[in-house]
């Protein structure tokens, strides 16, 4: 039975640092303003249904851990609708304003494409009656492309054709679905569209496949009037050897070539950042300066392994760091804080799925705050500004602006001797510190 899984049934509330209540929050207090936001709004939290209520608790060297009681029996349909109660009882609990879902998460495949779609339908069905009653809205949603034996070999990037046209009738559906439940977001993540071998793959037909699906896509979502941006989860490797989507500035060049930079955004991963060989807020504000962020996967991996470990967001002076380049551009429009983690395989009491949300949550709150707090005081910008003022000189301005030729600039550069300035690097790293 599904009914009281969780051991309490009140949300789950501000307490303020003097508690020690694991199930309280000490930081986020959703409604304290925050550079003239709520900190809701700031922060626009979003639960995950495929590690929350999907993933079994296993690893590449075990099974099951966790034993819920929605994950067996014989009617996939009616066990995927008592996951449903427990998942908006959870987003009851938390008091997130946002969830995201693939569409295998929350409905069970059919035998046929046709089931599958039947199946997602009756489901959304069920979500669009809670969400009349609910204050959780959807973040985005997606079409899980690599978890079925067919796309093995990819989805939009596949050698078979007929799989090609499988994925545009998953994908068609799944959009349909997050449409109709008013999501701000579509999200494209491709787990395996990349390749294994060099061997068997040919690069430029299967990137032009991709070109076509995300250009299928973006002509569907204007033809059915979906306003959200179409958003493109950056990965590089992790099933396959390598993906097409390795990081931001990979997928930028990508959405330039197929001319999709102004309906594609990004979705950033803490984790997959890490894995591309990048950290966190590097990805973020190169997102930033091609124009590309749109939304946040929060998480973290685990130094010592290169794999996609989706651990819960735990460090502060990382969050801070990210919020303190998006709080310069306004934080997020349609985009948001997404709990694409998972607690670990020995977490295995149902209340450990809300302690690890209230505690990467105070996190994020912490690292909001502090970020907020370093750009009252200058403590970066300032000194951010003071190393580039020297571009801010009429000539200077001029060079950048293409109003002096190679042969111009030469002939100047005769009378100068310019010198070297310290990078004050571990001053700025001391800095961060004092505010995390």
């Amino acid at each position: 039975m599904t009914a009281n899984f969780f051991s309490q049934s009140r949300p789950i509330a501000f307490a303020g640092t003097d508690s020690r209540d694991p199930l309280a929050f000490r930081y986020y207090d959703k409604d304290r303003m925050v550079m003239g936001k709520r900190m809701e709004d700031h922060l626009r939290f979003s639960v995950a249904y495929w590690h929350s209520f999907t993933w079994p608790g296993g690893d590449p060297f075990g099974g099951e851990t966790f034993n819920r009681p929605w994950m067996h029996g014989g009617d996939a349909l009616g066990l995927a609708k008592q996951k449903a109660e427990v998942a908006f009882d959870m987003f009851r609990l938390l008091d997130v304003p946002f969830f995201a879902f693939h569409d295998v998460d929350v409905a069970p495949e059919g035998e046929t494409l046709q089931q599958s779609i039947d199946n997602l339908k009756a489901i959304t069905d069920i979500f669009e009656e809670k969400m009349a009653n609910d204050r959780v809205r959807l973040l985005w949603g997606t079409a899980n492309l690599f978890s079925h034996r067919r796309y093995m070999a990819g989805a939009a990037t596949n050698p078979d054709p007929d799989v090609f046209a499988y994925a545009c009738g998953q994908v068609k559906a799944a959009l349909d679905a997050t449409h109709r439940l008013n999501g701000e977001n579509y999200v494209c993540w491709g787990g395996r569209e990349g390749y294994e071998t060099l061997l068997n793959t040919d690069m430029k037909q299967e990137m032009d496949q991709l070109g076509r699906f995300l250009s299928m896509l973006v002509d569907y979502k204007h033809k059915i009037g979906f306003a959200g941006p179409i958003l493109i989860e950056p990965k590089p490797k992790e099933p396959t050897k390598h993906q097409y989507d390795f990081d931001v500035a990979t997928v930028f060049g990508f959405l330039q070539k197929y001319d999709l930079l102004a309906d594609v955004k990004m979705n950033i991963e803490q984790n997959h950042a890490i894995l591309a060989g990048h950290s966190f807020d590097h990805e973020v504000k190169l997102a930033y300066a091609r124009d590309l962020f749109g939304s946040l996967d929060i998480n973290r991996g685990d130094d010592l392994l290169g794999w996609d470990t989706d651990q819960f967001a735990m460090d502060v002076k990382e969050i801070t760091l990210v919020f303190h380049e998006m709080l310069q551009h306004g934080g997020f429009t349609t985009g948001g804080l997404n709990f694409d983690a998972k607690i670990r395989r020995q977490s295995i009491d149902p209340d450990d799925l809300l302690i690890a949300h209230v505690a990467s949550m105070d996190v994020c709150a912490r690292g909001l705050l502090a970020a907020e707090q370093m750009l009252a005081d200058g403590a970066l910008s300032q000194p951010l500004a003071d190393r580039y003022a020297g571009w801010q000189d009429g000539e200077a301005k001029a060079m950048l602006a293409g109003d002096r030729t190679l042969e111009t600039i030469a002939d100047r550069a005769l009378g100068l001797d310019p010198q070297p300035r310290s990078g004050r690097q571990e001053y700025l790293e001391g800095v961060v510190n004092r505010y995390v």
